[in-house]
């Protein structure tokens, strides 16, 4: 495989890579994205992921070839998307080799009481039984990534033969790393937003805060948008004016325009993360505060109770998608799975139910 190359003019600064954290973390990422990723040109040995700079690895695979050499081990690891060879370099006891006869004159020296040489005997072939991986074995690598002959590799910096014979650490594994994809490598790198683009943003996190800190100091249950309108008032007013040498006026948004625009972004986005709802879509928009409606954790609370006690759920509990569906039948249709997640908190936080696995809820 011929390395790429980053196209200078779509690099980011080299200045300003330490601003992204994945650059100072073992990254994850699936062997086929690591055989994939651009190479810098600024910087030799640093690779782009979605402009993300990224230098070092961890990986977990099972090893398909192995080659031992005086000072190093070099295994071909797979972790299912791909192949990627693993250089492991053998420390000074690896080098050693080990005399049995020295071991068995130290052996009977402490007369059946603690011998250190014979422990420190033990934990040497313990050590060198991490180490040495057969083809089959499970192996997990960390390291910096290197181009060599035009083949991409990890040069380890950690290494270790990983015992999982019921596969939990492989099921693990496998369910952390697309969450990191989603939460982190796959979301694009913006380490210089535009003035205006970061005001927005600034002022529209604003507005949800202040939203959702009158809804808890208050105990709102239930609101209408002209409630909560006039806590945005001094975002709209503090916004600065954009001096301009034409001296004829410019058409725009007028203040109670920009307003209503920036209290329906605000409710779309706690909407969004399930914090309000709108029991029923009608040209009166009222919405339901999450938290405070006890008739929706009522609601919640009865369909577990009652379903998991049927035979199909008695040992696992309901699906969060069952109790999904179960709840917008008997409560409202506009009840989002956001907005179901902070009620299974809730009352999981209230000891009314249990997760018995990821995604499953029984009551007790």
């Amino acid at each position: 495989m011929q390395p790429a190359t980053m196209d200078p003019a779509e690099e980011p600064p080299s200045m300003l890579w330490g601003l992204d954290p994945i650059f100072c973390a073992f990254a994850r990422l699936y062997v086929r994205d690591i055989l994939q990723m651009t190479e810098s040109t600024q910087v030799p040995g640093i690779y782009f992921y979605n402009l993300h700079p990224i230098y070092k690895v961890d990986v977990l695979g099972t090893v398909v070839y192995k080659r031992e050499r005086e000072d190093f081990f070099c295994y071909g690891v797979d972790d299912g998307t791909g192949v990627i060879n693993c250089l492991c370099w053998k420390n000074d006891l690896l080098k050693e080799e080990e005399d049995p006869t020295k071991c068995g004159k130290h052996s009977d020296g402490a007369q059946g009481g603690f011998n250190p040489v014979a422990e420190l005997a033990l934990l040497r072939r313990a050590q060198q039984s991490r180490c040495r991986l057969e083809i089959g074995e499970l192996l997990r690598v960390r390291g910096p990534v290197k181009t060599s002959r035009q083949q991409r590799e990890i040069m380890a910096s950690t290494f270790y033969k990983v015992n999982d014979p019921v596969m939990a650490v492989q099921i693990a594994w496998m369910m952390e790393v697309p969450q990191l994809y989603r939460q982190c490598y796959d979301k694009p790198l913006e380490l210089q937003p535009n003035a205006t683009g970061d005001s927005a943003i600034s002022s529209l996190s604003k507005a949800t805060n202040i939203i959702k800190e009158f809804l808890k100091q208050k105990s709102v249950t239930r609101f209408r948008p002209y409630d909560v309108q006039d806590l945005l008032q001094p975002l709209i007013s503090s916004q600065p004016q954009t001096a301009s040498a034409d001296p004829e006026p410019v058409a725009g948004p007028s203040a109670c325009q920009q307003l209503r625009q920036l209290l329906k972004e605000a409710l779309q986005i706690l909407q969004d993360e399930g914090v309000v709802y709108r029991k029923v879509k009608s040209q009166d928009e009222v919405y339901h505060v999450t938290a405070h409606d006890t008739d929706l954790l009522i609601a919640v609370k009865d369909v577990i109770r009652e379903d998991s006690q049927r035979e199909k759920y008695a040992e696992k509990g309901c699906h969060i998608l069952h109790i999904l569906s179960a709840v917008r039948q008997r409560h409202s249709l506009n009840v989002s799975k956001a907005t179901l997640e902070l009620v299974l908190k809730s009352l999981e936080c209230n000891s009314d139910i249990v997760s018995t696995s990821d995604n499953h809820y029984t009551a007790f």
